[in-house]
């Protein structure tokens, strides 16, 4: 009976010891990856912006936005200035509030660029500022929240 209990516990212990190892191996390869709701706030940090553009030229009064039907159609895992960031491409149907009607823009595309911060906690999104193909762009950065 001893010799029994003894491999029993041997057993046990190694079968505890390789679940320990399985799980921090998991941990150390954890990769983040932006979701749906990021990607959306995201686009929305655009829309903000171009609409905010547009009100000031045109006199325009936009009464705000809905962002419905995103669809991701790629996620490319990619390195900006040696952080670990994410170009997404896709599209969505854009319905803008006017103070008298709605106008929807069905299957609009859009191809942003996330990275997430070192920490892990915090993303941004990046938006090239160099309109050239043959020139490396400098990225704008904005907080996500």
């Amino acid at each position: 009976m001893d010799a029994i209990n003894k491999r029993l516990i041997k057993n046990v212990r190694n079968l505890v010891l390789v679940g320990m190892l399985v799980l921090l191996t998991g941990c150390a390869g954890m990769v983040y990856t932006p979701n749906k709701q990021l990607i959306r706030h995201a686009i929305a940090l655009q829309i903000q912006q171009t609409q905010e553009q547009l009100s000031e030229k045109l006199n325009l009064d936009f009464r705000g936005f809905e962002i419905n039907h995103l669809s991701i159609s790629k996620l490319q895992s990619i390195s900006i200035e040696n952080q670990p960031s994410y170009r997404v491409q896709g599209n969505y149907d854009l319905t803008l509030k006017l103070p008298k009607k709605k106008l929807t823009q069905p299957k609009k595309p859009f191809d942003v660029y996330l990275q997430i911060q070192k920490q892990g906690k915090t993303w941004r999104l990046l938006l090239p500022e160099s309109n050239r193909k043959d020139v490396t762009p400098v990225w704008r950065s904005y907080l996500l929240k």
